[in-house]
């Protein structure tokens, strides 16, 4: 509603304030097909510079038109260059056989609904030819809804003091670029409705990457234009037409910039591979610079996705040479390939090392690749504790124990010597789940039985390259600086082209559609239940009260990881997400761990969702007593004090001096 106001408000001062001075408006824009907030990106910024807010990626133009029908001749020419936020246009015109160029610096920003740009032009050539040297030019464009577009710009001379403005709408009745009918027209003191000022028509795309755009002006002129999208670069022909409909000139566009959806790339099948180094940490978040050995894992589910989708990616190539990732966002990252498998796609996945979870990851590849003086480390699964009880006796320190229910057994680290039979139980319930699951998948995978599987576990620990091969646990041995001889090999030894994850189609695809796009948010609550460290419950209570509100939000995302902690940290998440999940829906999930307050913070959302490795539950209550059972004794340690309360001695003598910790 704000926006409306102010798009209202410029607009009724344009009307009343600009006095008269019809410069040749679409003279001046004559390279342009349609009006500029209207159809695709105007002329990056040089007729309307508030479209540099709304532009995805950089892009350079080049126009030029010719001597009447002589389509081999040059007489005006254009070089426009902008992207996101800055543009710069100059524009060579041949009038009455004299030469003026006009140059434009813009500036624009804002956001899918709402742009505001500004722009400073300016001419050099003949004076007599050319009234307005220098203008100042400030344009606005809002999309309130994806059917409608509407951008306003006015212009004023800086040493005229002249001032005219010129309004732009678009419509698309089908919700979509399919479709855009648009108008526009000069407006002013002195301009009546209906004069030759204006113009209307409507741009068709015939199939992605083709448009047909044909425009009518008020002066009985009129043009057809076609584009031609392919990809990262753009050709584009217009002819024009002025009165009695007699053709007058063509102009042509070369455009190289952001990738454009067409049909004529998504008709080319299977010429590249993409590579996936995950030499690092695969984790959920990384630092935004110096931090380019994190891999972030919604990055790489996402990217495979868009590889899976995209119809020129044959193969899917990934490296997990010193790779440190998680088994659950390993079993992740391994349905992710399936599903590309599923769609077509051929994955390969090369090996210096790897341990049970490395290799649970790399058996869903149609051919796994070792180096020569690789090893696997197939020792099966473990799980326990170490206990600490004797080493705190030795040391004359006890430790009570408090909790609620059998299975909250994180203290007994402290408090026994040995499993007790709830983590005996839970634990062997876990790793039977977990040894199915990778015995299972990688039985599948790599046409073993489950008993050759249990073979392999059992028999051996380390396997070096040769007997991997031998055993069938990997296809070939290379190196990686030979992967693209190794996909040679794979395609028939034709050589396919190297493909970076950015350039994937549904990664580098401009949008097409208008106004505000709908938002799923993602929330990460990682690592341990406090209130300022780990899952930074204030934090977190700031956000979700955000998103309640941002009604743009449609839904969110709600990533778990964590152990649990303080009860009062778990709480005040989970009252903000709970608080969220009644105006949008919330769905949480975990990833390896949502133990205890991580399951507690996941509890009101609509649904949870948890992978067959996720350790989630655990709920209960503990607690926990270090005491002095005879350390001072043994050390000659001494304890005096005052005190004011009769139990204040029961904390300093006993645990704090044990810690090393002394109040005033």
């Amino acid at each position: 509603m704000k926006k409306s106001i102010i798009l209202s408000f410029l607009l009724l001062q344009s009307y009343h304030s600009f006095a008269q001075q019809v410069s040749s408006y679409y003279g001046k824009y004559d390279l342009l097909p349609a009006p500029a907030s209207a159809f695709q990106d105007g002329l990056v910024g040089f007729a309307n510079p508030a479209t540099l807010g709304m532009m995805s990626a950089p892009e350079g133009r080049f126009y030029w038109t010719t001597e009447g029908g002589k389509s081999m001749s040059l007489n005006n020419w254009a070089l426009l260059m902008g992207g996101p936020g800055l543009g710069f246009g100059m524009y060579q015109r041949n009038m009455q056989g004299r030469r003026i160029t006009d140059y434009s610096v813009s500036l624009g920003g804002g956001t899918d609904a709402f742009s505001i740009g500004l722009a400073y032009d300016w001419a050099q050539g003949d004076k007599d030819f050319y009234d307005v040297q220098r203008v100042m030019k400030a344009s606005v464009i809002f999309r309130p809804l994806s059917q409608l577009s509407v951008g306003v710009t006015g212009f004023r001379g800086l040493e005229s003091k002249e001032q005219e403005g010129a309004i732009e709408l678009g419509f698309r009745p089908l919700g979509s670029a399919r479709l855009t009918l648009f108008g526009d027209a000069l407006f002013g003191k002195g301009i009546r409705l209906g004069e030759k000022y204006w113009s209307a028509g409507a741009a068709w795309q015939v199939v992605p990457g083709v448009h047909a755009v044909g425009r009518y002006f008020g002066a009985e002129s009129f043009t057809f234009s076609l584009i031609l999208d392919l990809g990262n670069g753009s050709f584009a022909a217009q002819s024009h037409y002025g009165e009695n409909s007699r053709h007058a000139y063509n102009s042509y566009m070369l455009r190289s910039g952001g990738f454009k959806n067409n049909i004529f790339q998504r008709a080319v099948k299977d010429i590249g591979y993409v590579p996936f180094n995950l030499k690092g940490v695969v984790d959920h978040q990384k630092f935004l610079f110096f931090d380019d050995d994190t891999h972030r894992l919604y990055d790489l589910l996402r990217d495979i996705r868009a590889a899976a989708s995209d119809p020129r990616i044959s193969i899917i190539v990934i490296n997990q040479t010193e790779m440190l990732i998680r088994p659950e966002h390993a079993w992740e990252i391994r349905e992710e390939l399936k599903a590309a498998q599923a769609r077509g796609k051929r994955v390969v996945v090369f090996l210096e090392t790897a341990g049970m979870t490395g290799y649970h990851l790399a058996s869903v590849a149609d051919k796994i690749v070792m180096d020569p003086q690789g090893m696997l480390t197939l020792p099966g699964l473990v799980m326990g504790r170490t206990y600490l009880k004797g080493t705190l006796d030795k040391l004359g320190l006890g430790f009570d124990e408090w909790r609620f229910f059998t299975h909250k057994t994180a203290y007994e680290k402290y408090s026994r010597d040995q499993l007790s039979e709830a983590d005996e139980e839970q634990y062997s319930a876990y790793l039977d789940a977990w040894y199915q699951l990778i015995r299972n998948d990688v039985s599948s995978s790599r046409n073993l039985s489950p008993d050759e599987f249990d073979a392999i576990i059992n028999e051996g620990i380390l396997f070096n390259a040769k007997t991997a091969v031998e055993r069938g646990l990997v296809d070939k041995l290379d190196r990686w600086s030979n992967i693209k001889e190794i996909i040679k090999g794979m395609n028939d030894d034709r050589a396919l082209f190297k493909m970076n994850r950015s350039g994937l189609w549904d990664n580098a695809v401009l949008p097409e559609q208008w106004g505000e796009k709908p938002q799923i948010a993602i929330v990460y609550g990682l690592g341990e239940c406090a209130m300022e460290t780990g899952i930074r419950a204030r934090f977190l209570e700031t956000v979700f009260s955000k998103l309640e509100k941002n009604n743009s939000v449609k839904a969110v995302v709600f990533r778990v990881d964590s152990p649990g902690g303080s009860g009062m940290a778990s709480d005040v998440v989970a009252e903000a997400v709970k608080k969220c999940a009644l105006k949008k829906p919330v769905i949480v999930s975990q990833g390896q761990v949502a133990g205890s307050g991580g399951y507690w913070i996941s509890i009101y959302g609509d649904k949870i969702i948890a992978g067959p490795n996720t350790i989630t539950g655990s709920i209960g209550v503990i607690g926990g007593w270090i005491w002095d059972k005879g350390m001072t004794q043994k050390l000659g340690m001494t304890a005096d004090y005052v005190k004011r309360g009769e139990h204040a001695d029961a904390l300093y003598g006993v645990t704090l001096p044990i810690l090393g910790i002394s109040i005033p």
